[in-house]
This record gives C-alpha cells, sequence and structure tokens, in this order.
C-alpha cells in the first residue's frame, strides 16, 4: 500500500484502468470488480470519454462503494462544460463524491488558460468545496504540462505515460515525488505494445518514486496476474536483459509523444496519429479510434511527406512510413 502524494489515499501499487471495460460487459465488469476486492486493489481509474466505463464501474461498485477510491476524468475545458460532466460522473458511478477527479489530457498551450474564471479548474475547485470531489488532478501525454503541473503546485496528482519504451519523465517523477505530488503511470504495457504484463509492471514499480500503475483489465486472470507482481518488485539479471531487448527492437517504431517532430508544416499532429492507432491496433477499440479520429484536427493522411519530421525526431522514427500505415487503419 502506498500513500498518493499528500492525497491520505492509501492505494495498492497497482490499480486499475477502465478503458477495457467498453469491450466487456456489465456481467463481466462485475466480476472484475469483485476480483479486485479480492485481491486487495482499492484504486480505479475511469474516464467520462470512455463510453460506457463509468456506468459499468458505478453499477459494480454500488454495494461496495467504500472499499475503492474511485477517479475519473474529463476533457472539458469551460467552467461549465466541466461542471456537468462532474454531475454526469457522479450520477454514472451511482456515487455522491468522486475521489480524484482529473483535467483530461492537457496540452501544453492550453495550460495556461484553465484556471480562467470561465474555465474548468474553477468548477473543480467549487465541486471540491462542496464535497462532491475530494482531490483534483491532471492527466497529459505532454511531458511540457507535467513539468508546468509540479512547478505550481495547483494539482494534488499528475497521470502520464510511462513504460519500458517511455521513460522520458523520470526526472520530472522523481521532482513530483519530493514535493509530494501523487503519481499515477497510464500505459504500463505501452498500450499494449508490451506482450510480458508482469515485467512491464515490475519494470515501474521497482522506481520507489512511483506510486502505483493502472493497467486496463478486463478479466479475473488479467487482475490475478498484475496483482501477483507486487509480491517480487526486484528486477533481475534476466529482467534487465529482457527490458533492453525490448527497448532496442519496439523501441524503433514506438513514438513516445515527446513532440519534438512538431510543429508539421501542413499541420499534422504527428502524436495524436500515433496515439489513435495505437487505440485501434493494441486496445482493439476500433469504432472507438476510428470516431476520435474522424474528429481530429490534422489527420495522417494530409501529410505531403516532406520529412521535416524525421529530422527532428530523438528516436530517428520512421513516422512517414508510419503516418501512411495510420491512414490504412483508420482512414
Amino acid at each position: 500500500m502506498r500513500e498518493l502524494g499528500k492525497t491520505n489515499m492509501k492505494v495498492k501499487r497497482v490499480g486499475f484502468g477502465g478503458i477495457p471495460i467498453q469491450r466487456i460487459t456489465q456481467e463481466e465488469t462485475n466480476k472484475v470488480i469483485n476480483e479486485l476486492e479480492a485481491q486487495g486493489i482499492n484504486f480505479i481509474d475511469t474516464a467520462r470519454g470512455y463510453t460506457v466505463s463509468e456506468e459499468y464501474i458505478g453499477n459494480a461498485i454500488e454495494e461496495k462503494r467504500e472499499k475503492f477510491f474511485i477517479a475519473t476524468k474529463s476533457m472539458s475545458r469551460d467552467y461549465e462544460a466541466m461542471k456537468n460532466d462532474i454531475e454526469i460522473s457522479l450520477k454514472n458511478l451511482k456515487t455522491d463524491y468522486i475521489d480524484l477527479y482529473q483535467l483530461h489530457n492537457v496540452k501544453s498551450e492550453e495550460y495556461d488558460e484553465i484556471f480562467a474564471d470561465n474555465k474548468a479548474y474553477k468548477a473543480l475547485l467549487e465541486a471540491k468545496k462542496e464535497g462532491k470531489i475530494k482531490h483534483i488532478g491532471i492527466t497529459s501525454h505532454s511531458l511540457e504540462t507535467i513539468e508546468k503541473v509540479v512547478e505550481n503546485d495547483k494539482f494534488e496528482t499528475i497521470q502520464f505515460p510511462y513504460n519500458i519504451v517511455e521513460n522520458q519523465a523520470d526526472e520530472v517523477f522523481k521532482k513530483a515525488n519530493e514535493k509530494g505530488i501523487g503519481i499515477i503511470v497510464m500505459k504500463p504495457l505501452a498500450g499494449g505494445a508490451l506482450d510480458d504484463a508482469t515485467l512491464a509492471i515490475k519494470y515501474i514499480l521497482s522506481k520507489d518514486y512511483i506510486d502505483v500503475a493502472i493497467p486496463g483489465m478486463e478479466s479475473i486472470e488479467q487482475v490475478k496476474q498484475n496483482s501477483a507482481v507486487l509480491n517480487n518488485l526486484e528486477l533481475n539479471e534476466d529482467d534487465n536483459k529482457k527490458i533492453e531487448e525490448i527497448k532496442s527492437t519496439l523501441g524503433k517504431r514506438f513514438c513516445r509523444r515527446c513532440e519534438y517532430c512538431l510543429p508539421c508544416p501542413v499541420g499534422v499532429n504527428i502524436p495524436a496519429n500515433f496515439l489513435l492507432e495505437g487505440y485501434y491496433t493494441r486496445y482493439n477499440l476500433k469504432k472507438w479510434a476510428k470516431e476520435r479520429y474522424a474528429s481530429t484536427v490534422g489527420k495522417a493522411n494530409e501529410c505531403v511527406n516532406c520529412g521535416l519530421c524525421e529530422t527532428k525526431c530523438p528516436y530517428n522514427l520512421p513516422i512517414r512510413e508510419m503516418l501512411k500505415e495510420v491512414c490504412a487503419k483508420l482512414g
């Protein structure tokens, strides 16, 4: 068990990510939640944008609300929209309070704006004062955003991708830990790109400055397997060898969303395209990914093949080829 920053929430270091709930039924969700309770996993993370996830989880925890810390999140940026989303989350989750409400996927360029009087942060502060939410957090795929968060102390937790091939947040995580900001790791299996879940989670939680990792789980077997990782977090020689092999192979075609490739001369949002392709391919959320892609500004098919992005990528990724693969899958 670990206290999540200064929130007074004592959580098991393996938590539950609610994205895969979209792929299963209510009955199956009930079984997964029951197994979480059996394994002592008490931190559940979901989101307004995960279609039925909040609702299914709410139904499953209705008779055992006190067993779990519930975190959810919203992409809303305006005051009224965030107020509305908080009420929807409370209704979906069948509770009168949410332990952690997070501003979801905040980009660096919009960070300073969210604190204005007509923006989302004000709604979160009011909801906290009213007891509807207990704590305020933030999630992002932008390292620059998380760096800003750690400097200004407006959020109690941060949630950011971190795994064997995405460890660019190491230094900012250490600073956050020193300041008592709770650290939640999303994408522990690199969006499904990593096959060995045990090694992936072990790698993350071997870092003592990380509080909790939230792998997505959709079966009793996955809950048991991921929970068992906590029995031994020490990396041995074989583990380290496998980790280096994964970095050298997967790392050659894996976007870390560092955004050094941006801006694209024609406005292609390169990291966003790769993120959605990952949901389509590795999470098997094909319909959801295609719907998100359809509303994305700067689609992969707008690439003019100039290659400027590849000259700026610190990982030497074949970005143009990878964008063509996005087009083939998402349109």
